[in-house]
């Protein structure tokens, strides 16, 4: 298997030149902002409000890597934004290789989705809703999806679950990655931290990735937060050394065992419930 594609969620053109030379497939602008602080309010997550500016800085900057961006949900145009269609020719008009439509319940907007791309990107629908993961198969019979992630943050919200990685322990990620599988479109799913950090260990989720046969994954903003480090040479030390660590992660990996997996699983589903009591213990 080939290595994980490394998605990084930047605005900024020295850190995606950084996060580019590191080894990072994707550079990802998040111009997704419609509803996102009504449903992520309180929420120590990432809200970005990217810019068609930001798409074509980066888009200066991406010569190795491609250029992925997070259009908003499908939406007509109102007194405060313009709709799908004018975003998505936008968009396409700065240069995206692969534009994600986020936060759909229906096959139909899916649908509209691929027809207002028309082609001139791949496309990529985020499943993060628990309305698109119940109607999968339906959405998986629509032409024209280059690929699939599965969002576990909104998702877990979606079905009132008290931690993201529940819905890997608990076997919704495999169920929905295997009708993707099926249809022979590559898919991810999720955020990873650096090897050896995150409250479940990156190097659990990493192998968990594999034993599910996904092709891509988004660094999270614990693998190198900018907001808080903003000296390019530091961020370009941890982007070095970490993407390394996965990388050399990664041939550990293509080395278990169907037995090792299995105990992977086994690890990933009892840390899980331990997390999930603490949470809702310190939430008490």
């Amino acid at each position: 298997m080939s290595n994980i594609k490394l998605m990084y969620v930047t605005n900024n053109p020295q850190v995606a030149a950084i996060a580019q030379a590191a080894g990072v497939d994707r550079l990802f602008v998040d111009m997704e902002y419609i509803g996102k602080d009504i449903r992520q309010g309180g929420m120590d997550t990432v809200q970005s409000r990217h810019t068609f500016d930001d798409v074509r800085k980066i888009r200066a900057i991406a010569d190795k890597a491609q250029l992925l961006v997070r259009c908003n949900p499908i939406h007509e145009a109102t007194a405060d934004y313009t709709s799908s269609k004018e975003e998505i020719d936008e968009i396409v008009a700065c240069g995206a290789d692969i534009i994600m439509l986020p936060f759909f319940k229906t096959a139909q907007e899916v649908k509209t989705f691929i027809e207002l791309v028309g082609g001139r990107a791949k496309t990529l629908p985020l499943i993060e809703t628990k309305e698109a993961a119940e109607c999968i198969d339906e959405i998986l019979e629509i032409d024209g999806i280059d690929e699939v992630y599965i969002g576990l943050n909104d998702l877990h919200l979606s079905y009132g679950l008290t931690f993201m990685f529940q819905l890997l322990a608990d076997g919704t990620v495999e169920r929905l990655v295997s009708k993707i599988k099926a249809k022979g479109i590559p898919y991810g799913f999720g955020g990873i931290a650096r090897i050896g950090d995150g409250i479940l260990p990156a190097e659990r989720i990493l192998t968990e990735h594999y034993r599910l046969g996904s092709t891509a994954v988004i660094l999270s903003r614990s693998f190198c937060n900018t907001n808080k480090i903003t000296d390019l040479e530091e961020i370009k030390k941890i982007f070095n050394e970490n993407v390394t660590n996965l990388r050399a992660y990664e041939d550990v990996i293509r080395a278990l065992s169907p037995e090792d997996f299995e105990r992977n699983v086994k690890v990933v589903v009892e840390k899980t419930a331990e997390i999930v009591e603490m949470i809702k213990e310190k939430n008490k």
